[in-house]
């Protein structure tokens, strides 16, 4: 019998097989640059070990994005609930997307943020002055929820109204915790790609209290473009790749002695892991 993350992991590529990982006509995969024969080559191995079986033709990369997001999510969703045990605790995972430049200011670390946003708003200098370094818009979010002193106390009375009455995690915070910050990347192509280390420093330096966890998942095949978000450190925790084993198979099998170098510096370095590596960090 498989291990149940192994199990989730399979449905993660099945949604995606089922959804936006496909081969055209010209046998070109969606997640592939047609114009970079390396990109088709290293796409195309991966897809054959996910045995992909579907022809279509590309969606457009919003269209993509969204639905990789919503695919992550669900992943995220049933691989970190198995974790109540090592983690437990009131967790909410949802993918946010663009719909509100300000959802994390409806968490704790960054409630502060709408103050900011206000006093932009009606003072033009003050806006031109902050620019939009304030407004961090992530793909998928996990929050916890507060604990009122009753569960705090289930066991030893360790609490009252009178002592730790700051402390984040009690529910007269009112706001609940944001957890994780997660970025879906479907390929990495262009400079708004980059995006995603901008918004992992806006997290960092605009934060009140503990830092949540910052990471990128993507399905880019070449691990050039890969290192261009990995290699580093300060913005990102890691990235972490929609088919990591498959991608370091590919390489080898194809040859590609320089790109598995690459590879493996980013995996020895802590800075590229499989998506199923992804529930465990975050239950950290």
């Amino acid at each position: 019998m498989n291990p149940v993350f192994e199990q989730e992991r399979q449905k993660f590529h099945q949604n995606l097989l089922a959804t936006i990982l496909s081969t055209n006509s010209k046998g070109v995969v969606s997640n592939a640059d047609s114009s970079n024969a390396r990109s088709c080559l290293i796409a195309k191995g991966i897809a054959e070990l996910l045995q992909a079986q579907t022809v279509t033709e590309r969606v457009a990369g919003q269209t993509s994005g969204n639905a990789f997001e919503a695919v992550c999510s669900q992943f995220v969703t049933a691989a970190f609930a198995k974790l109540q045990h090592i983690r437990p605790g009131a967790w909410q995972v949802r993918q946010v997307g663009s719909r509100n430049r300000l959802e994390i200011a409806n968490y704790q670390q960054y409630a502060h943020l709408v103050a900011l946003s206000k006093a932009a708003d009606s003072n033009p200098e003050l806006a031109a002055a902050l620019g939009s370094d304030y407004t961090i818009t992530p793909d998928i979010i996990v929050t916890r929820d507060l604990i009122d002193d009753a569960e705090i106390n289930k066991h030893e009375f360790l609490v009252n109204q009178d002592i730790a009455t700051l402390a984040s995690l009690r529910a007269h915070n009112q706001l609940p915790l944001l957890h994780a910050s997660i970025s879906c990347k479907w390929t990495i192509r262009s400079d708004r790609a980059q995006n995603a280390r901008s918004e992992g420093l806006n997290l960092v330096r605009n934060r009140k209290g503990r830092l949540p966890h910052v990471v990128v998942v993507t399905a880019e095949p070449t691990p050039s473009r890969i290192a261009s978000i990995a290699l580093g450190t300060g913005e990102i925790d890691c990235v972490y790749h929609f088919a990591l084993y498959e991608l370091e198979k590919t390489l080898s099998n194809a040859g590609l002695g320089d790109a598995l170098d690459l590879f493996h510096i980013m995996v020895e370095g802590k800075r590229l892991k499989d998506i199923s590596d992804l529930p465990l960090d975050l239950a950290v």
